[in-house]
């Protein structure tokens, strides 16, 4: 089939590019290159670099190019830029996904695929592992506000136009070709820093909490999410609760460094704890992740050690 995957030459797609297209799928990639690599891109797919933004440009390339399946990945990533520009996350975040979904409502799409945040729409969730089921949804940044707010529109498009969707509510993504400069991406940034010989800054006292899910069992979902018949958000994730402080024990064994963290301030709005429930994706999509810690961060850093 035909796949559009926007954020394509990104950290996430682009490893969800390279599976579509050896699954022999036609693939096209929409990207700006604000964030993504066009030396991520794989050879095999059509490349157009457009922000999605751009309600025209979206139009003619859907309405052009007839993908079956569209698969949403770009965005504006950073909870902090988004409380500072709450209305710069809303245009990528909400506005992109709007352009998306009307091209897609008159050019003849059968489903989107979207990729959510089960890190942030939860906020302070009273339950841990966090279920899809839980409520009340009170997320804590502008970000994860867009986040469960695209995920009410996809099912608006679902019951108005039948148009399907599958919301993948990743937990805290980590792995090869993460961006180790940014502010996301604790595993990226640590090993990165240690590679060189340099203390890593931990926020706080360490003792916040993520789901840490490697990249290639992401990719594994978003092939699940081709072909289930069935509409609605799914936590992607593995079910377990691991501290900033044992990341980098972890990341530093690995490498085998002899380097100590700096604690520095904790940051404002920040999660303490954030662990999601995989029994129902694993019901309903037949989702469970193959790697676990060791493994995955493993991979991740010989991939640093290899690449800037």
């Amino acid at each position: 089939m035909k796949i559009l995957i926007t954020g394509g030459c990104g950290f996430i797609a682009s490893h969800i590019v390279d599976a579509y297209a050896d699954l022999g799928h036609e693939v096209v990639v929409v990207d700006n290159l604000s964030t993504g690599r066009k030396s991520f891109l794989n050879p095999k797919a059509k490349f157009y670099e457009v922000d999605v933004r751009d309600k025209t440009e979206i139009q003619n390339i859907v309405t052009s190019e007839k993908p079956e399946v569209i698969n949403h990945h770009a965005a504006q990533i950073s909870v902090r830029s988004s409380v500072e520009n709450p209305i710069e996350d809303a245009q990528i975040n909400l506005l992109g996904l709007l352009n998306l979904l009307e091209a897609g409502r008159t050019s003849g799409v059968k489903k989107i695929i979207f990729a959510s945040s089960g890190g942030v729409v939860y906020g302070e969730a009273s339950v841990l592992p966090t279920p899809e089921s839980y409520q009340p949804l009170l997320p804590l940044s502008p970000y994860g506000v867009a986040k469960l707010a695209s995920e009410l529109y996809l099912n608006f498009y679902c019951q108005t136009y039948g148009i399907g969707y599958v919301a993948l509510r990743y937990s805290n993504v980590y792995g090869p070709r993460q961006n180790p400069h940014g502010e996301a991406g604790v595993v990226a940034i640590f090993s990165k820093k240690l590679l060189k010989g340099e203390k890593p800054i931990i926020n706080g006292d360490g003792k916040q909490t993520r789901d840490y899910i490697y990249v290639k069992d992401v990719v594994e979902a978003n092939k699940l999410a081709l072909t289930a018949n069935i509409n609605g958000a799914f936590n992607i994730a593995t079910g377990k609760e691991t501290d900033v402080n044992m990341i980098f024990q972890l990341i530093k064994m690995a490498i085998g460094s002899d380097v100590s963290p700096v604690n520095g301030p904790a940051k404002k709005g920040e999660q303490k704890r954030s662990c999601l429930d995989i029994t129902y994706s694993l019901k309903k999509l037949g989702f469970s992740p193959r790697y676990d810690l060791t493994k995955g961060l493993a991979e991740t850093v010989d991939y640093f050690k290899k690449h800037d």
